[in-house]
């Protein structure tokens, strides 16, 4: 983990010794969060609609940008207990982290970009409609998607996976969780 992120700082900064683009501004958006789960008993339940909110700079040329963000992101889904003899159970969870990912990306002139870069979450606070789940403090994962400059506007499309679980077990039993998020937001350059 120390190192992924001491990479990717290493490349922020070379891009903003060379940079020719620099933008900074809010970022605002929406979610929709699910929760893998692989384990005896247990299975994946409805997604759930999230948001985020914080600011980004983007640092780069004409072609290509480093994309840094720290962002609040109220996140989260629902586990099904599947065993037994009755209909299943389902246990909601919610998320607050902050989130921050660092994208690299291209662009394809003025208006189109492609991106992906890893993201480090921090969990800040979380529950459980259920017993005994323990989620871990940090987590890494990955995003990766499309934008769109309009102006002063831009618009991500972006897909965030995990590089590990969030949590191994649910009420002693084990599992191997693992949060998914497809992601829109809004931004908007301040300069």
């Amino acid at each position: 983990m120390k190192k992924l992120l001491i990479a990717a700082f290493c490349l922020f900064f070379a891009a903003s010794a060379q940079a020719q683009d620099f933008s900074i501004g809010p970022k605002v958006g929406v979610s929709q969060g699910n929760i893998s789960v692989n384990g005896d008993g247990y299975s994946s339940g409805s997604n759930r609609l999230g948001y985020h909110l914080g600011g980004f700079v983007r640092l780069g040329g004409r072609s290509f940008f480093v994309q840094p963000e720290v962002l609040y992101t109220n996140t989260g889904g629902e586990i099904e207990q599947t065993s037994g003899t009755g209909a299943p159970v389902s246990y909601e969870a919610t998320f607050n982290r902050l989130d921050i990912p660092v994208m690299l990306g291209l662009k394809f002139g003025n208006a189109f970009r492609i991106q992906a870069g890893p993201v480090a979450s921090f969990l800040l606070s979380s529950s459980f409609d259920g017993n005994g789940v323990e989620y871990n403090n940090n987590t890494i994962g990955y995003q990766a998607g499309i934008g769109l400059d309009i102006a002063n506007i831009i618009l991500d499309l972006k897909y965030e996976g995990p590089l590990g679980n969030t949590s191994d077990s649910v009420a002693g039993f084990p599992t191997d969780q693992r949060m998914n998020q497809l992601i829109l937001s809004l931004g908007i350059r301040l300069f």
